[in-house]
């Protein structure tokens, strides 16, 4: 970690995970609030002065995005979700080149669902058909969540089948995922429940820390907490 304040480009700044950013980073010393891009900002210009860019805008930004980063040699911590396979092909051809970390979710609770998952789905194999059912605000424009997805490609190799996602949207709910293990005659169920954004918001900056002077590469939440 550096000496100084790590130098934070918030892009996505006026929204609702961009301002929870801001709040906490009012509150962090190795935190730095550098610069502020939203809708219609340039974010080349932005990216100049900065160590790291985080990243709560939309999905359709991540090519200006990259090509920033990789003008000014700049580290990425990216949270959007709802990227296409090409959106996401430039994100992981942007880390032969730059260090960029990329989470579907910055929760430390949901990393240790995705890590209790992967050993669930081990232990009970093919017996168990898992399924996936997540919750979220209704103003999330991408159904089934970034983490969805991600427990679904946790879990691909036990039903070697698509997993079955049931995603709601209402009131103002935050994010709860559950996974389901179904068998014969026993279930089991792993829950996690986000309370508030800030959750989401500090792990992003503990990412953005976490990233500065590490070599090219994509890395994940689960690498920053070293699960």
């Amino acid at each position: 970690m550096k000496d100084s304040p790590v130098r934070v480009m918030l892009i996505g700044a006026a929204g609702r995970m961009g301002e929870t950013v801001r709040e906490l980073a009012q509150n962090d010393p190795e935190i730095q609030i550098a610069a502020l891009c939203d809708l219609g900002d340039s974010i080349e210009p932005a990216m100049r002065n900065c160590d790291v860019a985080i990243d709560f805008s939309q999905a359709e930004s991540v090519d200006e995005i990259c090509r920033a980063a990789l003008q000014h040699g700049k580290s990425l911590v990216i949270g959007t979700t709802g990227h296409s396979q090409q959106q996401r092909k430039t994100i992981e051809q942007a880390a032969h080149s730059a260090p960029v970390v990329l989470a579907s979710n910055f929760s430390v609770g949901v990393n240790a669902l995705l890590w209790l998952t992967q050993k669930a789905a081990e232990l009970l194999g093919s017996d168990f058909n898992p399924e996936i059912v997540e919750t979220h605000h209704k103003m999330k424009k991408d159904a089934p969540s970034g983490t969805a997805k991600t427990l679904a490609e946790i879990l691909k190799p036990v039903r070697k089948s698509e997993i079955p996602i049931e995603s709601i949207r209402k009131g103002d709910v935050v994010g709860e995922h559950t996974v389901i293990f179904n068998g014969s005659d026993e279930s089991l169920e792993l829950t996690h429940r986000a309370a508030n954004r800030r959750i989401f918001a500090g792990g992003a900056l503990r990412a953005a820390k976490w990233i500065v002077d590490k070599p090219a590469g994509l890395y994940s939440m689960q690498n920053v907490l070293g699960l």
